[in-house]
């Protein structure tokens, strides 16, 4: 019943500002979109006889704010999930079957991350280091850097997206170095890309913690496991930071963090950050929709 009264309070707020209640009771707004696009949200009890309400949702600019969405003590009235799958039911048909991209540097959760928004868009997910391996009969990475170099696995590289860029209703988790090669833009921006932007002190702590065998650009100097990983990874950052910020849209986790209230980004789950992706690919397309 209180959740019904905060869904209706609410309603009402945006009504006032972008819409119209009509006759039955329902509240229909429009946004930044073109009209044709899509009805932000209809809000209409179910019956009579109950106080349950239900909520269509298409596309719209104003919904659950990212910085709402976890904190350390508050327990949300509703569900994670169920705002994850709402706000995909918004940015889904404006999408219009377009990939999403997702860069960003190695142990950064692009795949994490991205299968949870393949799952919630009813996409296919692919990780394009697996496929550049499936290339080269099952070698892994590691292995191909080693016999074969680093050009060629990036020719590999570049062939792959060129076949993403073809296809639809795809999320893809590229390689950290992907975004150095322009041509790579030129078919990843036929879709939507979303840079995953992690602090270097918890991507080398996440991957010490993993271990660094598959990591064929962790190059060993002297020192402790951590030093030498998060120096490399500083230097590889150093070199990358521009081109990761050619994709449409960043979801910082630093950022994300301060809103919240969190000290450590390693506290922000892979749900939380998958939201604040939608989020910030819904702000992308309200901008390009206005040009």
């Amino acid at each position: 019943m209180e959740a019904t009264k905060a869904l209706q309070f609410s309603a009402m707020l945006h009504s006032q500002k972008l819409g119209r209640t009509e006759s039955d009771g329902s509240l229909l707004k429009f946004g930044g979109f073109k009209e044709h696009v899509f009805v932000s949200s209809k809000l209409r009890l179910a019956r009579p006889s109950t106080r349950t309400a239900s909520l269509l949702v298409a596309c719209s600019r104003n919904n659950v704010p990212a910085s709402t969405l976890e904190s350390g003590s508050f327990q949300a009235p509703i569900d994670e999930k169920l705002i994850l799958k709402i706000k995909s039911q918004e940015i889904e048909p404006c999408l219009s079957g377009r990939c999403i991209y997702l860069v960003g540097m190695m142990g950064s959760g692009k795949t994490t991350v991205g299968k949870i928004l393949s799952h919630v868009l009813s996409y296919s997910f692919f990780d394009s280091d697996a496929l550049v391996e499936e290339e080269v009969d099952g070698t892994s990475v590691a292995d191909i850097f080693k016999q074969y170099g680093e050009p060629f696995f990036r020719n590999k590289e570049t062939e792959v997206l060129q076949k993403l860029s073809m296809m639809r209703r795809h999320v893809i988790s590229t390689g950290g170095g992907a975004v150095v090669r322009p041509i790579n833009w030129k078919y990843m921006h036929k879709g939507i890309s979303v840079w995953l932007d992690v602090p270097v002190e918890a991507l080398a702590q996440r991957i010490t913690a993993v271990g660094t065998d598959s990591r064929p650009l962790l190059h060993y100097e002297a020192g402790d496991a951590y030093t030498k990983t998060f120096m490399r990874l500083s230097a590889l950052f150093e070199e990358r930071s521009e081109a990761y910020a050619n994709a449409n849209a960043r979801v910082s986790l630093e950022n994300m963090a301060a809103k919240l209230g969190r000290s450590d980004v390693s506290d922000l789950s892979p749900t939380t950050i998958a939201m604040e992706a939608l989020e910030q690919i819904k702000d992308f397309l309200i901008g390009e929709d206005a040009y």
